[in-house]
């Protein structure tokens, strides 16, 4: 009976020994290729929106640009690889990335610790915080987050912003991949009353179109963050290649360059502004 239990014993340890080393043989042939393919196809893909000014928007010649785009210009430029854009509404543009169909994605993402558990995440391009636009005549009889109970609030289904006006109890009027002035336009007429985003993609929003009467309402503001690259957890060696070309470029002083040409202002570096109020999304 010893010997039989003892044969039984070996015979289990080698399964699962060779369980294990099976398991450890197929860790190990699981390489990270994305960037091997990269280089090897000599084409960067990039999900975008072609809509958010000014990070992806068509200009009046009809060519795509926008701060994140040219950071995304440039990055390829250094890499070596042509750049191809894919547009996409946000949902979209997550999918592309979770589907392989883009190499990252880049259109003013907050690189959010909740972000961080399901994506791999670049360096910061962008520092900001968050506001709110409302009309100018009445402010839309907002003074607080807390007075957004009750109204309408304006954006993209399962963003951030408006996860935070319902939050406060806001209703959400929801827009797929709609342009800027179409969002400014109906909280003008009141279709809508507020618009949850970040500081200076709203600021550049107003001033591009100066027509429409709305403003950023003043000293409300929340949500320090800093905005960058999307890419799949588990594509590190492509994010490594880019994260070396935007800390490169951040220190030759392109990032700058690039910012101050959207935002008349270097957006690359940490705002002088002191935000104090955190608001989560959950």
């Amino acid at each position: 009976m010893k010997k039989w239990a003892t044969i039984m014993v070996v015979a289990i340890s080698g399964v699962v020994l060779t369980a294990c080393s099976s398991n450890e043989t197929k860790a190990k042939t699981v390489k990270d290729t994305s960037w091997s393919k990269v280089e090897k196809d000599k084409t960067l893909t990039v999900a975008t929106s072609g809509t958010l000014f000014p990070s992806s928007y068509y200009n009046d010649k009809n060519e795509l640009n926008g701060y994140d785009v040219d950071i995304a210009k440039e990055v390829g430029k250094r890499l070596g690889v042509e750049v191809v854009f894919k547009e996409y509404n946000v949902d979209g543009q997550i999918a592309s990335i979770n589907r392989n169909e883009a190499d990252f994605a880049a259109n003013d993402f907050g690189l959010s610790k909740e972000r961080a558990k399901k994506f791999s995440l670049s360096v910061p391009i962008k520092y900001s915080f968050d506001s709110m636009i409302v009309r100018k005549s009445d402010d839309s009889g907002i003074h607080s987050l807390e007075d957004l109970k009750g109204k309408k609030a304006a954006g993209e289904p399962n963003t951030s912003y408006m996860k935070i006006a319902e939050k406060y109890g806001a209703t959400p009027v929801t827009y797929d991949n709609a342009t800027n002035d179409q969002y400014l336009t109906d909280v003008a007429n009141g279709r809508t009353d507020v618009i949850l985003n970040d500081y200076y993609l709203q600021k550049m929003s107003v001033a591009a179109l100066p027509d429409i009467p709305v403003k950023i309402l003043e000293d409300v503001y929340f949500n320090a963050n800093h905005t960058g690259f999307l890419f799949v957890k588990d594509h590190k060696a492509l994010k490594a290649k880019v994260d070396a070309a935007l800390k490169e470029m951040q220190k030759d002083g392109t990032l700058k360059k690039i910012s101050e040409a959207y935002f008349q202002t270097d957006v690359s570096v940490k705002p002088k502004q002191e935000i104090k109020e955190t608001v989560s999304a959950d």
